[in-house]
C-alpha cells in the first residue's frame, strides 16, 4: 500500500499533527512494507523543526517525524510554507525534505489512500 498523509495543522496547538503521526505509526507498525509519504504544509511545516524541546510527558513531533523516517517513510515539506514562515532547510530535522507542489501532486497521483489532517 502506498498512502500520503498531508498535514496542515500546527505541530502544537491543536491534536491533528500528533494524531496523523499516531495513525502514521500504526501504518508502519501494520505493514513494515508500506510506502509513506508524510507531506507538511501550512502550520505543519513547524512540525519537522529540528532540536524541539517539551516538557516531560507531552508528545514531541520531531521525535514522531523520525519515527517515520526510521520505519522507511518520506517526510515532505512546502517550501513555499517553510519561506512564508522564515523556516530554512538547515533547521529541519534530518531525512526531512523540502518539497513542491508539484512533488505533492506526483505523489497524490501514486498513492493509494490520500488522508488530510
Amino acid at each position: 500500500m502506498k498512502a500520503l498523509l498531508i498535514l496542515n495543522g500546527p505541530p502544537y496547538g491543536d491534536e491533528r499533527c500528533y494524531n496523523a503521526l499516531r495513525l502514521a505509526h500504526a501504518l508502519l507498525k501494520r505493514d513494515p512494507d508500506a510506502e509513506l509519504t508524510v507531506f507538511l504544509m501550512a502550520d505543519a511545516v513547524a512540525a519537522a523543526k529540528a532540536n524541539q524541546k517539551t516538557p516531560d510527558g507531552y508528545y514531541n513531533v520531531e521525535r514522531m517525524l523520525k519515527r517515520v523516517l526510521a520505519g522507511k517513510g518520506k517526510v515532505l515539506l512546502c517550501g513555499t510554507c517553510m519561506d512564508a514562515r522564515g523556516i530554512a532547510e538547515s533547521e529541519v530535522l534530518a531525512g526531512a525534505k523540502r518539497s513542491t507542489m508539484d512533488e505533492l501532486a506526483e505523489e497524490t497521483i501514486a498513492s493509494d489512500r490520500t488522508l488530510v489532517f
